[in-house]
C-alpha cells in the first residue's frame, strides 16, 4: 500500500518534469490576461511586426509599441528579418519576466502556446488574437540575451 502511494505521488512530479526536460512548453491555456487566440478570418486589422538585430548589436521588434482597442481582434503578422531565431511571446509584465527565468534555466525551451511564436531568420509566422481585457502588457523575446539587448516592448489595450 505504501509503495502504490509513493508510485501515485511520484508519478505526479514525473509529468511535469518530463515535458520541461524535453525543452518544450506546451500550450496550456485557452485564454490568458491578455485575451485568446482567434482565426484569421475574425481580424479586422493587420499589424505587421518586425523582428531583427542592429550592427550594434541591439536586438528589436518594430514596432516597439503596440496599440489596441478592448475587444479588437488582429492579425499579427511577423517577420525575421534578423541573422539569429527570435521568438514574441505577449502576456502580462509578470508572466513574461517569470517566463524569461524559465529560459534562462532551460535555453532549448520551445513554445507551443497560442500567445507566442519562435521564427528562424528569414522567416515569416502570424497570431490571430482578440485583445478582450484593456491593460498594459508587455512582448518580448525570451531567448536568453535577447531581452537584455533590447528586444521587448509595449502593448496597451485600451
Amino acid at each position: 500500500m505504501m509503495l502504490k502511494r509513493f508510485a501515485t505521488v511520484a508519478s505526479l512530479f514525473a509529468i511535469p518534469m518530463t515535458a520541461f526536460a524535453a525543452g518544450e512548453h506546451e500550450g496550456e491555456h485557452d485564454e490568458y490576461a491578455i485575451g485568446v487566440k482567434s482565426s484569421k478570418a475574425k481580424a479586422k486589422r493587420t499589424i505587421s511586426v518586425t523582428m531583427k538585430e542592429t550592427d550594434d548589436g541591439k536586438m528589436l521588434f518594430e514596432p516597439a509599441v503596440l496599440t489596441f482597442k478592448e475587444g479588437e481582434t488582429v492579425l499579427l503578422n511577423f517577420t525575421n528579418n534578423g541573422e539569429t531565431d527570435h521568438e514574441f511571446v505577449m502576456d502580462t509584465e509578470q508572466n513574461v519576466l517569470d517566463h524569461k527565468i524559465a529560459m534562462e534555466k532551460n535555453p532549448d525551451m520551445e513554445h507551443a502556446d497560442d500567445n507566442s511564436l519562435r521564427l528562424a531568420p528569414g522567416a515569416k509566422g502570424q497570431i490571430a488574437w482578440t485583445f478582450s481585457k484593456g491593460g498594459k502588457y508587455t512582448f518580448a523575446c525570451l531567448i536568453p540575451g535577447h531581452y537584455e539587448a533590447g528586444m521587448h516592448g509595449s502593448l496597451h489595450v485600451k
